[in-house]
């Protein structure tokens, strides 16, 4: 009876904790929002958009614009967690959410606009705007 009564204690097993870089992160990061997208969870796949998570060893520190949109993101966080510590083959993986109000939405108004932006992500657009003798027009 005295042996019945003793509870079973599982011997844990010992999980993977191989090393990994930012870009392998962000390349699983994106690929779970795209699935959430696909799934319909539009809202989440925007939030985990927003901007990009910053790696600091095992720490992921992601930085969104407002109370709101931490809730929502904190509500799936453990789907996200879960996702990044398999694919990545590493379960200490963390992640903290900060909150800043000043973070500012880069976006595209007009023609003039999206083509400083791309000039700032590849200054050879230049070079192909006026090889081929390209105009920006609103």
């Amino acid at each position: 009876m005295e042996q019945n009564s003793k509870s079973y204690i599982r011997p844990s097993s010992v999980l993977p904790t191989e090393p990994f870089n930012e870009t392998d992160m962000l390349l699983h990061w994106n690929k779970y929002a795209e699935r959430l997208g696909q799934k319909g969870l539009k809202i989440m796949e925007s939030i985990l958009l927003i901007n990009d998570p910053v790696l600091d060893g095992t720490k992921i520190t992601y930085e969104l614009p407002n109370e709101g949109s931490k809730l929502e993101f904190e509500s799936q966080m453990n789907g996200l967690l879960g996702h990044l510590k398999g694919h990545l083959h590493n379960h200490d993986i963390t992640i903290e959410v900060v909150v800043n109000e000043t973070i500012e939405m880069k976006r595209s108004y007009n023609n003039q606009d999206r083509y400083n932006r791309f000039l700032e992500i590849n200054p050879n657009i230049e070079l192909l705007r006026t090889t081929f003798g390209l105009d920006l027009k609103d």
